[in-house]
């Protein structure tokens, strides 16, 4: 997949995903939301890959659209849980 494909994918990707998170911390604007599509993209080829059902392939690829989501939403909780962390007083 080219660069402009990762752009279109990562863009396409993190609108789905910040649309459909529920969390507090949604901000970032068009570059938050490529930067979370594209590590949503790599996150999820990343363990579908690890787990050997699936990899981030062509851009037309159901599969593609769908493990680079479910990455996304796995980037958001861990986004979600960081934030969290950072926020909580210390010794509660």
């Amino acid at each position: 997949m080219g660069i402009i494909g990762w752009i279109v994918l990562g863009l396409a990707v993190g609108a789905i995903a910040k649309a459909f998170h529920l969390g507090r911390h949604e901000r970032g604007g068009v570059s938050g939301t490529l930067a979370l599509g594209i590590v949503g993209a790599l996150l999820g080829g990343f363990i579908a890959s690890v787990l050997g059902i699936g990899s981030i392939g062509s851009f037309f690829s159901l599969a593609t659209w769908l493990i680079a989501i479910v990455g996304a939403f796995l980037a958001l909780a861990i986004h979600d849980a960081v934030v969290e962390a950072r926020q909580r007083p210390r010794g509660a």
